[in-house]
C-alpha cells in the first residue's frame, strides 16, 4: 500500500509518499523559514500564500518515485493523507483541498491526521525506514514552537491528554526570548547555541504549576524581559543559559513525573524542540536514572514533515480508521485505536 501524505498545518509545505508502512519512497520538505525571518516569527497570510505557491510542485517531486515505478494495474498511490488540525487555518485548507484534488484524480480515498500525532509516531522513523516501532504503554512528550503537551498513550490510537501548555508553548517561549535578545530566528538553536557559552550564575524560577501536567512559559519570558530591562548590558550567554535551564528541567521534570504516575517505563519526544540536544541530553541522563527508556524523533524528521503524517495515515488504516476529515485549528486528541 502506498499512501500519499501532505502537511501543511504552518511554514512546512511538505509531501511523502510511504510504502507498505515501511519505507519512505520520497519526503520532501519546503522550509519558509527564509520569508519569515524578517518577522522574528510566522505570518499566518504569508504561509498560506506560500503553502499555495508551493504544493504542486513539492507533491510532484514526492510523486515522481512512485510514478517512475509503476504497478500494474494499480494508481501510483492508494490513499491520500493530509493533516487536518492543529494549525493555521489558511495552510490546513490548503493541504486539504491538494489532498482531495489529488485523490479525486487517482480515485483513492483522503485521510484526514492529526499534525499531533504524526510528531509522536516521527519517533518511529530511522532514515527512510519505518524501524523502531513503540513501546506501549508510554508516555509523550509532544515539544514544538506551538504545541506542549504531555500525553498517557496505552497503544496505537488511544490516548489520554495529561496536561499541555496554557499559553506560550516551548518553541514559541524560546523564538520569543531570541527576539529579545535579538538573535537569529528561528529562536531555539540560537538560544541553544548561546546558553552553550553562558552557564553562570543566573537563575530564572522553574515553572512548574504544581499539581497538574500543564505548562505555562509565558511567564518565563517575561521573567527574561524584566531581566533585560533592568540589566542594560545582560550576558545574552548567561540569560539564554538561565532562560534554558529553567525550561528544560520544567519539561524533564513533568515528562519524568507523568511516567511515573502512569506507571510506564516508555517516553517519546517528538517535535521541533525534540531537536534540542541539551534537552535529549538532560531526559535521557535522568531518564536512566529511574530505569525509564527514551525514544526520541532523529533530527532529521524533528521539524513540521509529511513522512509522519503518512504513517500515522497507515497506521490508522490497519486500524480501519483512515478517513477524511474537515480541518480543525484548534484539533484535540481523538481515540481511534481498538
Amino acid at each position: 500500500m502506498r499512501i500519499l501524505a501532505i502537511e501543511t498545518t504552518c511554514d512546512e509545505t511538505a509531501a511523502a509518499v510511504l510504502e507498505d508502512g515501511k519505507r519512505l519512497l520520497s519526503s520532501v520538505v519546503y522550509s519558509q523559514v527564509g520569508r519569515h525571518k524578517v518577522y522574528n516569527g510566522v505570518v499566518p497570510e504569508l504561509a498560506s500564500r506560500a503553502h499555495c505557491e508551493k504544493i504542486a510542485p513539492v507533491i510532484a517531486e514526492a510523486l515522481a518515485p512512485a510514478l517512475a515505478n509503476p504497478r500494474k494495474g494499480k494508481s501510483p498511490v492508494d490513499a491520500v493523507a493530509f493533516s487536518c488540525g492543529p494549525g493555521l487555518p489558511g495552510g490546513l485548507v490548503v493541504g486539504k483541498v491538494a489532498a482531495e484534488t489529488v485523490a479525486s484524480l487517482y480515485g483513492v480515498p483522503v485521510i484526514g491526521v492529526n499534525h499531533l500525532e504524526g510528531h509522536l509516531y516521527s519517533c518511529e522513523l530511522e532514515g527512510d525506514k519505518v524501524s523502531r516501532p513503540l513501546k506501549f504503554p508510554l508516555v509523550a512528550l509532544i515539544i514544538s514552537g506551538g504545541h506542549t503537551e504531555l500525553w498517557h498513550v496505552r497503544k496505537y490510537g488511544v490516548y489520554r491528554l495529561l496536561g499541555k501548555t496554557r499559553d506560550d508553548a516551548a518553541g514559541e517561549a524560546f523564538d520569543k526570548v531570541a527576539k529579545l535578545l535579538g538573535l537569529a530566528y528561528p529562536g531555539g538553536p540560537a538560544v541553544e547555541k548561546n546558553a552553550a557559552a553562558g552557564a553562570g550564575e543566573l537563575r530564572f524560577t522553574k515553572p512548574l504549576l504544581p499539581g497538574t501536567w500543564e505548562f505555562s512559559f509565558s511567564g518565563l519570558k517575561t521573567a527574561v524581559s524584566y531581566y533585560l530591562r533592568d540589566h542594560e548590558n545582560a550576558d545574552a550567554g548567561k540569560v539564554c543559559a538561565a532562560f534554558q535551564e529553567a525550561l528544560i528541567s520544567t519539561v524533564v521534570e513533568k515528562a519524568l513525573a507523568a511516567a511515573k504516575s502512569c506507571r510506564v517505563g516508555h517516553i517519546a519526544m517528538g517535535g521541533g524542540v525534540a531537536a534540542n540536544g541539551t534537552l535529549r541530553a538532560r531526559l535521557t541522563g535522568e531518564a536512566a536514572k529511574r530505569g525509564v527508556k527514551v525514544s526520541f524523533v532523529e533530527r532529521r524528521h524533528c521539524a513540521d514533515n509529511a513522512a509522519m503524517i503518512a504513517l500515522c495515515a497507515w497506521r490508522m488504516t490497519r486500524a480501519g480508521a483512515g478517513r477524511n476529515a474537515p480541518i480543525n485549528p484548534a484539533l484535540g486528541l481523538r481515540n481511534w485505536g481498538r
